[in-house]
Formats: C-alpha cells, structure tokens, sequence
C-alpha cells in the first residue's frame, strides 16, 4: 500500500507535486475524505472545495472532486479562494470543505486544508490519519464504486465573505477620519484576490503591490514572518508616505502589518489590540466571563492586557490545533498566535488574517478621529510593551539534554520558575522569561526571549545559546 505518511501532516496534506501529491493521490483522498464526513451526525450532502493560485490546483482540486462524487456526495465549487473564504464557506453553508494550498511554500509545492462543517478543522487526531490510510489502499487497490454518483456545482462566495467580515468590525470610524493610506502586498498570493473586494467602498486609498496571482511567486515568498519578504512593502510605505502597510501569505489566512515608518508591527501586539476590542464588544453583550487564548510564546504583554480588560487570558501550548481545542473547550472570543494566526468566535473559531486587518483599520481611524496626525506606531505603543528576539533556530544533536543543560543552569537561581507546558518557560525575577522546545521534524530547539529592553535580550539570548550551542 503507498504510504502517504511523508505529505498527510499534523494538520493539513503538503507535497511537491508530480512526485508526491498527483491527480490520482488527490482524487483517493476525495474519496477518503467523503468517507470520512459521510459518516458525521448530521452527514452532509456535499463537500466544499476552494484552490488558490498554483498552477497545479485547478487539475488538483478538480480530481479531488471527483473523488468526492464518486463516492455519492456533491462538490461546492467556489473556485479561486483565501483560506480564509474556504472557513466561510464550510461555516456558512454546513459542509465540510478542502482547500487547495501550499500556503507560503515554493511553487513546486501544494496541499490541502481540511475541515467539517461549521469549519472544524481536521487533523491527525480527528480523521486526518484515516483519510491517509484509505487514500492508499484506494491507490493500491481501486476506489469502490457507488451507483449514484454526486454532481458538482460553482457557486461565488467572495462578495458574502466580504459582507460577513466587514459585518463584525465596526468601521465607522473610518468614514470620521481622514482617508487612509494602505499599501497592501499580496506576494501574488490570494489577497490580490481577496482584498480588492473586502476593501472596496472602504474610507481607504489601496495601493497594490504585487496583486497579480501567480503561482511561482516572482516577486519574493509569500511568507511575511521571514523578515527578507517585508522589505518592499517596507520601501513602499515610506515612499507612498502612507498610513500603514499589510502583508498576506500565499493562502491569505495570516496578515503582517508595517507602520508609518516601515518597522514591522509585532503579532503579539496586534493580539493584544484584537484581544481588547473584542472584551469590549462582548462586555458589551452582557458576557461576564470573557476568554482570550494566547500561545505560550506571544508576549507576556497580552495576558496583562487582557487582565486589564476584564477577561480571562488563557494560555496554550504552540500549535492551531491547541488554540483551536481551547478556543472550543473555553469559548473563548479571540485566539492569537505569535505567528500571526488569529482567531475569532464569530468566525467560526477559525482563523482570519483579514479579520485581523480590518480591526486594525477600525482601530487606526478610532485613533485618528480622537487626535488629528495620529500614526500606527503610536496607536500600537500601547500594546507593545516589551522587547523580544524573534525565533532563533540551533541545530543540536540531543534536543533532550540541551534542554536538560539549561534547566540545570537557570533552575537553582533563586525567584527562577520553570514551566513545561511546551518544552521549557523559565521566566527570571525580573520579568523577563524564555522558552525554549524541540522541534516535531527537525533536529533543532526554538528559543524565544523576551525582556524590558533590546540589551537585555541579547544578553539572556547569548547566555542561553552558550549553552544550546557549546
């Protein structure tokens, strides 16, 4: 039987195409996945499938389909989509869905995004290993027929996803202030698809950077969390004079922010901005008991804020599939990551980068109409209280010892605390703290530091590395 184990990860399917994820692995896995839902409570009566811009996703997504019909479901074909829009799909119209994207990955490569209805996210634990292991024994032994055979439909969905985000951030405020400037770089992903429509009839002049959809990404990778792929955006904004600037990966679902000056807006600090406006709109509603999740390694600046709102700051190990289960568990209004992954309960608990862009656009012109000449560095001060290192990667041969080392090391200092909820917290007397955890795939440790100030950063950065890299 072909073992699909190298491209069915944690949370999604991802493969270099042609020689790992073909037309007949994807029409097995349609097949898998109609199985799979086929047998939920409600079982629905189709499968949603959305693509973005890769060359490889029409063919893809299209023998996908036909894995689904084969096995007596229909297919919602909303073509060209963000991630994002696949989620508002799924929830809107109760049905599972798959998206076609390799997300910020090169060119050669694609994937699949899977969810139930109600955009349910599907993972290792909750279907993803039974799709893998039925896909291959369809590859190997034929997928079994049914006698009635489901159909396939198109159906359009930006102009509804639009209108359903632009109806859960209140943007008055934009209309009270004078116009803003945003320059805007897709990375000739899914926003160029995407954001013309979401903005449209907005109290913003857009200036587009590299909207083209293209596939094999000319420009640079369409992943803003490498520094190297701000930079034009960055060059713009100072250029253009304007306001503030967003940057969307490949698939569209996370958004990275740049303000006035060009210097990059941390995701903490957009959390922590999120997190406050999203208290406030459920105190708002009468609820009492309001949760935020935040992963261990967003800044400690989100729980204060939250505290300070009158909510319940949560916190979780790395990982969607964590955010998403406490978000479920807890139902908690706001989720975010360091990563630039937010979520939103009003979304289905799923994750919209988009979401995240328009709170900030709302929050921008609060801030203008309250002071003329306001700016986004201003506005965001506020929420970014603390200075951090950004993930620096070590290769080490024994992850478990290196961990074991620094635990020896900073573990008998007095006021230390040492937390393992995701490899190793230890946070120091005088409020600064680092983690640092094993990679699932690789043989690297993750450090993250954060401290009052960039000197003492690189101090507790360079001691820790000591260590990690003796």
């Amino acid at each position: 039987m072909p073992d699909l184990s190298a491209i069915v990860k944690a949370y999604d399917i991802r493969g270099v195409v042609g020689d790992q994820l073909d037309e007949p692995t994807a029409r097995a896995l349609g097949a898998a996945t109609a199985r799979l839902v086929a047998g939920d409570d409600p079982a629905p009566s189709a499968v949603v499938v959305g693509r973005d811009m890769r060359d490889s996703s029409p063919a893809l997504a299209a023998a996908f389909a036909d894995g689904v019909t084969g096995q007596g479901l229909d297919v919602v074909d909303i073509g060209l989509a963000s991630t994002d829009m696949l989620y508002y799909a799924s929830g809107t119209l109760d049905l599972p869905g798959a998206m076609f994207t390799a997300s910020h990955n090169p060119a050669a490569y694609n994937g699949i995004k899977l969810c139930r209805a109600g955009a349910v996210p599907v993972g290792q634990d909750s279907g993803l290993a039974t799709i893998r292991d039925e896909a291959g024994r369809f590859l190997d032994s034929g997928v079994p027929e049914v006698p009635s055979p489901g159909a396939v439909r198109t159906e359009d969905m930006l102009t509804g996803y639009a209108r359903y985000l632009r109806g859960l951030v209140d943007l008055t405020s934009l209309d009270a202030s004078p116009e803003l400037t945003v320059v805007v770089d897709a990375g000739n992903g899914m926003g160029g698809h995407t954001v013309p429509t979401v903005f449209d009839g907005l109290h913003v002049r857009v200036v587009p950077l590299y909207f083209e959809l293209d596939g094999n990404f000319p420009n640079h990778e369409a992943n803003p969390l490498d520094p190297a792929n701000l930079v034009d955006l960055q060059k713009r904004v100072v250029a253009e004079g304007a306001d503030l600037g967003l940057a969307f990966d490949g698939d569209a679902d996370r958004c990275f922010a740049v303000d006035e000056r060009g210097e990059a807006v941390s995701p903490s600090a957009i959390t922590g901005l999120v997190a406050t406006r999203e208290l406030v709109r459920a105190h708002a509603a009468g609820e009492s008991d309001v949760a935020v999740i935040h992963n261990l390694i967003t800044s400690r600046a989100v729980p204060e804020l939250v505290a300070e709102h009158g909510g319940r700051a949560v916190r979780t190990r790395v990982g969607h599939s964590f955010i998403k289960q406490t978000m479920a568990e807890t139902g908690a209004v706001f989720g975010g990551e360091h990563s630039a992954h937010y979520y939103f309960r009003d979304f289905w608990k799923a994750d919209s980068g988009m979401l995240a862009a328009l709170h900030l656009l709302a929050a921008l012109g609060e801030h203008r109409a309250a002071a003329a000449g306001a700016t986004v560095s201003g506005l965001m001060a506020g929420y970014d209280r603390y200075a951090a290192s950004g993930e620096i990667n070590s290769t080490v041969d024994d992850q478990a010892a290196r961990v074991a080392e620094i635990e020896g090391v900073f573990g008998p200092r007095d006021g230390v605390e040492l937390d393992r909820l995701d490899g190793l917290t230890v946070s120091l007397p005088d409020g600064s703290w680092f983690n640092l955890r094993a990679s699932n795939t690789e043989p690297l440790l993750r450090l993250n530091v954060e401290a009052a100030d960039d000197a003492a950063v690189r101090a507790l950065v360079d001691e820790v590395l000591a260590v990690v890299r003796a």
